[in-house]
C-alpha cells in the first residue's frame, strides 16, 4: 500500500469528522435560536401562533437540510475517493 494513499485517507476522515461536527454545532445553534424566537413571538402575540409555527417549521427544515448536506459531503470524502477499495480491503471490509 502506498503511504500517500493512507495519508490521504486519514486526512479525508479527519476532514469529514471536523466538517460534520462543525455543521452539527452550527445547525444546533441556529435551530435553538429560531425556536427561542418563535416561542417568544407566540408568547407576545398568541393569536399569531399558527403563522409563526408554520414559518418556524419551514425554517428549521431548511437549517436541518444544511446539516444533511454536510453529512453527504462527509460520506463522499470517506467513501468516494480513488483509494477507497484498496483501504477497505486492507481494513478487512
Amino acid at each position: 500500500m502506498d503511504a500517500g494513499a493512507l495519508q490521504f485517507f486519514i486526512a479525508a476522515v479527519t476532514a469529514a469528522g471536523f466538517g460534520i461536527a462543525i455543521a452539527a454545532f452550527g445547525c444546533g445553534i441556529g435551530q435553538g435560536l429560531g425556536l427561542k424566537s418563535a416561542v417568544e413571538g407566540i408568547a407576545r402575540n398568541p393569536e399569531s401562533s399558527g403563522k409563526v409555527t408554520v414559518t418556524m417549521l419551514i425554517g428549521l427544515a431548511m437549517i436541518e437540510s444544511l446539516c444533511i448536506y454536510a453529512l453527504v459531503v462527509a460520506l463522499i470524502l470517506i467513501y468516494a475517493h480513488p483509494q477507497a477499495g484498496m483501504i477497505a480491503g486492507l481494513l478487512g471490509g
